[in-house]
């Protein structure tokens, strides 16, 4: 119970602190967005002034420049009596009219040719300059006027001789804010803002603004201010949110302020883009390369926000970003909080909420302990004494059943147990007192019965080794018979009376038998005749002796037959020498009679293999039974058509192959499976047993029998693999047999 209550505890410091969590960062991340907003109307003030003061200075500049255009002659004596050119070519300020307070100065370099045209804009801009400028410099370092031709006239009181210090080859065009003016780069007559730069005479960054002046479709002028950047870095970097910090980069990766920003001592402005592949350069300006793969990330996820997106997510870093755009310049203004920032608050929070579910759970714990132990423990041990009682014997127990609690009935129901088991327990004593004598008797029986048994099963081993042996030696028997029949038949055929007839015809002609064989017609055919009948009465000698020789392997296969079956009797196994092709043909030729009476063809295709070692008589016994089953299953087949097809060949894996295929009645599907069944045939004359037997000894051999037939009337295929053991030769070089594993 108290385990089921600290999950819920836990659950409910962790939904509230998801909850937490999601309120507070809503609210923070609203907090961030009026954050950025805020700080946007106040740094962007700066810039839309100098856009106000540029529209009032270009439209003053443009009348004055009209005005001046109709007084040549005034013109000229004015600009050579405030400007003069220096022995250097340069045009500057007269050094003797230089108060060096809040003046304006001009800077022409050496290669501008100087026309009425160019000097009245000049002494137009000088006019406009200084009617503008002081009231400008309240808010702007300087303010200046660039033209088309590269000379520049500005007002700048905190280097008051600031024209007289630039080297004779400055030129203007070689700032950015000057191509910026130029109607090929600005063709819509706007006000552009550049990147921030290190002024070279002040050496501080600022940016500028530049306003172009147009007079009658002419560029004529730019109006220009330099903005001091210092403040607004020092806002960005050290004004922020508790725990956050402010970015502010151009939309072209130029970074203008970085809490981690080093730019003292740089001469140009750390670029986000450019500086990726500079690494040499995050080190030196941002303090790490990791701050520097920080700042692109975020500059990428910055720039690929909708438009109207100002509050992001930055998940490889967890940080949120609020983003806005100064208008002026368009930099990006991003405050960045990190997650931890949100998320603090929360943990804290839930912490306590945990904490006092902790104290909460403790409490109740030890109400519950006090309250189990005296309602329920005690009862419970006064119950488990009773058991244990119970289980030495001892059944007189005594419980509280007063109770009417479920630990009440539990108690009655205990005793009425303990009441019943003593009165069972004196039963069984009772009963147990004549149990040894019925064991007893029963015993005895066992054995008789045991013995009976054992005389049984010894009769039944005996009978199926009889079963085996009279089986396998019938199939041979008949060959016997028939070898037997076809040598009678041939000494009945034998034409021994014409012997008898011959020597009677000799003693007939005894006294002259030298001209009888020479003469006598009947003696000169003698002589061929008892040379065709000695070579007749050689073969059939021959034959008969063939036929006898095949009566005594015959009977020798009959003597081995019973060596086989010895097998069953626990007789080790013998493995010899044995030839496969020898071997099949010792098959055929005990099957021999059979297959000629049957007239069956035999085809042979056996493969060339080296002799194995295996159970010779064995190995006979399965292939005297598989062909003659063949020999059998082709009877419906018509005499002319009955092909026996015997293959020999080396199988995978060490294993040799030996296949009989017959064209006869084939197996139907159902009967596949219970074809090498102890009992099962198809013919009637059959018992069941060869199959079975032969499928028995492929196992002892450690090979296997299996059977195919595609069907009733399209023969059958036996198949015996059998293990290929090549022959160990001896130190005399010639293999022998060799007694096998005893088969358990």
């Amino acid at each position: 119970m108290g385990g089921r209550i600290a999950i819920i505890i836990a659950l409910s410091t962790l939904f509230s602190y998801l909850h937490m969590l999601h309120a507070l960062r809503a609210e923070t991340l609203a907090q961030l967005q009026q954050h950025v907003s805020e700080r946007a109307q106040r740094e962007q003030g700066i810039f839309l002034l100098a856009e106000d003061n540029h529209a009032l200075f270009r439209k003053t500049l443009a009348e004055r420049i009209h005005t001046l255009q109709g007084q040549q002659e005034d013109v000229r004596a004015r600009f050579d009596s405030l400007f003069t050119r220096l022995p250097d070519g340069t045009v500057r300020c007269r050094s003797e009219k230089l108060d060096g307070t809040r003046m304006v100065q001009l800077f022409v370099p050496r290669q501008v040719v100087l026309d009425d045209d160019l000097r009245t804009r000049i002494l137009a801009a000088y006019d406009v300059l200084t009617w503008y400028a002081p009231v400008f410099h309240v808010r702007f370092t300087t303010t200046y006027v660039t033209f088309p031709e590269g000379a520049i006239a500005g007002f700048w009181p905190t280097l008051p001789t600031w024209s007289l210090e630039l080297p004779p080859d400055f030129s203007p065009a070689d700032y950015e804010d000057f191509a910026l003016a130029q109607p090929e780069k600005n063709p819509q007559r706007l006000t552009r803002w550049t990147g921030i730069f290190l002024e070279t005479i002040s050496n501080l960054w600022m940016s500028s603004v530049v306003t172009p002046v147009d007079v009658d479709g002419r560029h004529v002028a730019t109006v220009g201010h330099d903005v001091l950047l210092d403040e607004l870095m020092d806002r960005t970097i050290n004004d922020h949110m508790p725990g956050a910090y402010n970015v502010l980069f151009r939309d072209d990766g130029q970074l203008i302020a970085h809490p981690s920003l080093k730019p003292r001592g740089a001469t140009v402005a750390y670029n986000i883009l450019s500086a990726a592949s500079q690494p040499e350069v995050a080190d030196k300006l941002l303090g790490s390369r990791e701050d520097a793969a920080h700042l692109r990330g975020l500059f990428e996820r910055v720039k690929s926000r909708q438009s109207d997106q100002a509050t992001l997510e930055l998940p490889e870093y967890d940080e949120h970003l609020a983003v806005t755009r100064l208008r002026g310049p368009g930099w990006n203004f991003v405050t960045v909080l990190p997650e931890r920032v949100v998320s603090q608050p929360a943990f804290f929070a839930a912490r306590y909420v945990l904490l006092l579910g902790i104290l909460s759970l403790l409490v109740e714990l030890v109400i519950m302990y006090r309250v189990l132990r005296q309602q329920i423990t005690q009862p419970l041990l006064a119950l488990t004494k009773a058991t244990d009682k119970v289980a030495s014997g001892d059944f007189k127990v005594a419980l509280d059943t007063a109770r009417g609690d479920e630990l009440g009935q539990l108690a009655g129901a205990f005793q009425f147990m303990a009441d019943e088991v003593q009165r069972r327990e004196e039963a069984l004593k009772q009963a147990n007192d004549g149990l040894e004598q019925r064991v007893d008797e029963r015993t005895r029986e066992l054995k008789d019965v045991h013995q009976q048994l054992v005389q049984t099963a010894r009769r039944a081993g005996m009978a199926e080794i009889a079963t085996n042996v009279l089986h396998n030696v019938g199939n041979v028997l008949n060959s016997v018979y028939t070898s037997a029949q076809v040598a009678k038949e041939r000494v009945m055929g034998m034409k021994l009376e014409h012997v008898g007839r011959v020597a009677h015809l000799l003693e007939e002609h005894n006294e002259d038998l030298a001209s009888f064989l020479t003469r006598d017609e009947r003696g000169k055919h003698l002589r061929p005749f008892l040379g065709k009948l000695g070579n007749n009465l050689l073969e059939e000698r021959k034959e008969v002796v063939t036929l006898l020789d095949d009566v005594g392997r015959y009977t020798e296969h009959i003597g081995d037959i019973v060596k086989v079956q010895q097998n069953y009797a626990r007789t080790p196994r013998m493995q010899e020498q044995v030839s496969l092709a020898e071997l099949l043909e010792d098959a055929l030729r005990i099957n021999s009679a059979g297959l000629v009476r049957h007239q069956v063809k035999v085809r042979r295709q056996l493969e060339p293999l080296p002799p194995v070692m295996t159970d010779k008589h064995k190995t006979l016994m399965i292939l005297v039974n598989l062909v003659s089953n063949a020999k059998y299953a082709m009877d419906g087949v018509a005499r002319s058509e009955r092909l026996l097809t015997v293959k020999l060949e080396k199988a995978a894996d060490n294993r040799f192959r030996i296949v009989i295929h017959d064209n006869g009645m084939g197996i139907a599907p159902e009967m596949l499976t219970r074809i090498f069944q102890y009992g099962f045939t198809t013919r009637e004359e059959g018992h069941g047993f060869g199959l079975h037997s032969s499928a028995l000894a492929a196992q002892e051999l450690g090979g296997s029998l299996s059977v195919h037939s595609e069907g009733t009337g399209r023969g059958a295929t036996f198949t015996l693999e059998m293990p290929f053991i090549p022959v160990r030769h001896t130190v005399g070089g010639e293999g022998g047999r060799v007694p096998a594993v005893q088969s358990a």
